[in-house]
């Protein structure tokens, strides 16, 4: 992890004391910008933990999302092993791209991606109650409601398992899995911390 008192390690000089830097969502590992740092720049990157660029065009430091809000907030910061790139783990606030898409990158996002935006719409339906939302009037019911919904898919993957129909297995699975996450949002565990109990694990 980088600090304000380590970054005299990088190597500055190998671009005129200018360092690439990478923006990857936390989560779900879509690269979603590229710019360069000065040593200023990447100071007030860790101290505000707000994704902070040198704009070499403008000759001034600029803080990703200030005139659009759309801020990257710093979760963690790391170098490759030459110490001459910088990544940068960030939870977007909104679309990164000027051209406001997700990503400047399109074609950056890993397959569970969609995933990390499903919750987000979750964590709105539950935050903000939509009559016309599915999501929305299960998480009114309670958890009694959604934990039976959760039992029922369940029951629907197993029978289209024992009945070897692939179709209604990858069906049923999606739908297993929406209402999982509807439990998670329930009890307010979000889906990374499913993601790093899994990597911790040792699987043989």
């Amino acid at each position: 992890m980088l600090t304000c008192k380590n970054i005299k390690y990088l190597n500055w000089k190998k671009l005129n004391n200018m360092i690439p830097a990478i923006a990857q969502h936390y989560v779900s590992g879509e690269i979603l910008m590229f710019g360069y740092m000065n040593q200023e720049a990447l100071n007030n990157t860790i101290k505000k933990r707000l994704f902070t660029l040198f704009s070499r065009k403008k000759n001034r430091l600029w803080v990703k999302g200030e005139f659009s809000k759309n801020f990257l907030y710093v979760k963690k910061i790391t170098t490759d092993c030459d110490y001459d790139v910088i990544l940068v783990k960030v939870k977007p606030s909104g679309n990164t791209c000027h051209l406001n898409r997700f990503s400047c990158f399109k074609s950056s996002k890993p397959i569970y991606s969609f995933l990390v935006k499903l919750q987000s719409v979750i964590k709105s339906r539950k935050k903000e109650y939509s009559k016309k939302s599915y999501i929305s009037n299960l998480f009114s019911l309670g958890r009694n409601r959604i934990a039976q919904k959760v039992g029922e898919e369940s029951i629907e993957v197993i029978i289209a398992f024992l009945e070897k129909n692939s179709t209604n297995i990858i069906n049923e699975s999606s739908d297993l899995l929406f209402h999982l996450l509807i439990l998670l949002q329930s009890v307010n565990v979000d889906f990374k911390s499913i993601i790093l109990n899994l990597k911790d694990r040792s699987y043989k």
